[in-house]
């Protein structure tokens, strides 16, 4: 009877808040989250799949036994099951494979085949196709019938499933119940290569204007269509992917990932961060009997870092955006370039100003205050410059701009702070009477 009553408590939990049972099932162990999955009808179970963290999610279904697995992978959305089982061991994924029917069997391993960046990956297999002498009045008649699709438009293909036209929705709802779909193309055929890359997917949506985007292999066969709403989650998760690189975590943690996946990704980075840290902290180690005859010197050197790599920062921003969205290219790194060259030199004199103002009534040397005036318009201004050119040199050299723009620009702007508040104390210091 208690077991009974557990049950059906669970299952109104799950029903009723599959977020929040999404969020807690990822943060149990495996066998502690299967114990309380047993028993939960595929229905209860489906919206909370599609809720975890992919890697806790990919763990459970790869434990399922045959059935329980066959019968929930049927019900799952194709595009899920396959980054999931795409998880799995690879010794058992053609095992798994062959225990779904040969229609879900072929989607997913069609799509777990071609590259995670690619328009192909992106697709939905299920396409509403239509021979060109279809009336609208027998297309309607099929559409109604699909009542677990959305549909916008529909494909027209010839006998050999080339396509050749693509028609709205609202154009054969509209029409003269015996008018041939090939009469209602409205506008050229647009389509992809399955193997074309997903920012191209997202030019050709944005330039056409497109809700649905045909994917063809290289003989134009129809292989799927690519739903707007998928591109957009599928942008949205690039752009958290590379907001995690700027910042040195792995594109595939999660909040939720194993504390080995998170140190083995992190870990790299942050020895790396060391050695530049270490490598700034010697430019400063140049100067150290002009800091120990200067020691307000010490005072002022994180004013001139911290604003140098602010300034950095905002440029490195901008710049990377507008690589993200290829509003710019690498035939631009000119015009980007001095671009934030000018910026960071005008930002340089009105801080410039500022702090000098401060540092003379602060320490009461107007040397010192001329010193940090000009080091910060020199600091800042290279540091502008250095935002905009570190990450279209990196992509024009064919790595990755987020994974390391941050960590090379940071280095660059503690280095030239430090250099030239220290280098100009330096040299001026018998002439402007600091110390």
């Amino acid at each position: 009877m208690n077991n009974q009553v557990n049950k059906h408590l669970l299952e109104t939990y799950f029903k009723k808040f599959p977020l929040d049972a999404a969020n807690t099932l990822s943060s149990l162990t495996k066998e502690k989250a299967l114990e309380y999955l047993k028993d939960q009808s595929v229905k209860t179970v489906g919206p909370i799949f599609s809720r975890m963290n992919p890697d806790n999610a990919a763990v459970i279904l790869e434990s399922l036994d045959a059935e329980d697995f066959r019968q929930l992978v049927e019900a799952l959305d194709v595009f899920l099951s396959a980054r999931l089982i795409a998880r799995f061991n690879p010794k058992n994924i053609k095992h798994s494979l062959e225990i779904l029917s040969s229609g879900k069997s072929r989607q997913i391993k069609e799509l777990i085949t071609f590259p995670a960046e690619c328009a192909a990956f992106l697709m939905d297999p299920q396409v509403t196709t239509f021979k060109a002498h279809t009336t609208a009045k027998e297309a309607l008649k099929k559409i109604r019938s699909l009542k677990d699709r959305t549909i916008y438009q529909v494909c027209l293909v010839d006998d050999e499933g080339h396509l050749t036209s693509i028609v709205p929705l609202q154009n054969i709802a509209v029409s003269e119940p015996k008018e041939a779909l090939i009469n209602l193309v409205d506008g050229p055929q647009v389509s992809i290569s399955a193997l074309s890359p997903r920012d191209d997917v997202i030019k050709v949506i944005e330039e056409s204007n497109l809700i649905n985007l045909p994917v063809v292999d290289t003989n134009n066969f129809l292989l799927g269509m690519i739903r707007k709403d998928s591109i957009m989650n599928a942008t949205k998760l690039d752009a958290t992917q590379d907001l995690q690189a700027m910042f040195g975590a792995g594109r595939e943690e999660r909040a939720l990932s194993k504390v080995s996946l998170a140190v083995r990704k992190r870990l790299p980075w942050l020895q790396i961060n060391l050695a530049t840290a270490f490598l700034a902290a010697s430019v400063v180690a140049i100067f150290e009997d002009t800091i120990s005859r200067i020691t307000v010197l010490a005072v002022f050197l994180p004013v001139v870092a911290g604003q140098s790599g602010n300034t950095g920062s905002q440029a490195l921003a901008v710049t990377m955006r507008g690589l993200a969205l290829r509003e710019i290219g690498i035939s631009s790194w000119f015009r980007v370039a001095r671009k934030e060259l000018t910026v960071g030199f005008i930002n340089g004199v009105a801080v410039a100003i500022t702090t000098s103002v401060i540092v003379f009534f602060w320490a009461s040397s107007f040397g010192l205050a001329v010193v940090i005036g000009i080091s910060m318009i020199l600091s800042m201004t290279i540091a502008g410059f250095s935002g905009a050119i570190i990450p279209m040199v990196l992509q024009s050299l064919g790595q990755d701009p987020a994974s390391s723009s941050s960590i090379i620009l940071t280095t660059v702007t503690d280095i030239v702070g430090f250099m030239s508040f220290l280098g100009l104390a330096t040299a001026l210091a018998s002439v402007l009477g600091i110390g």
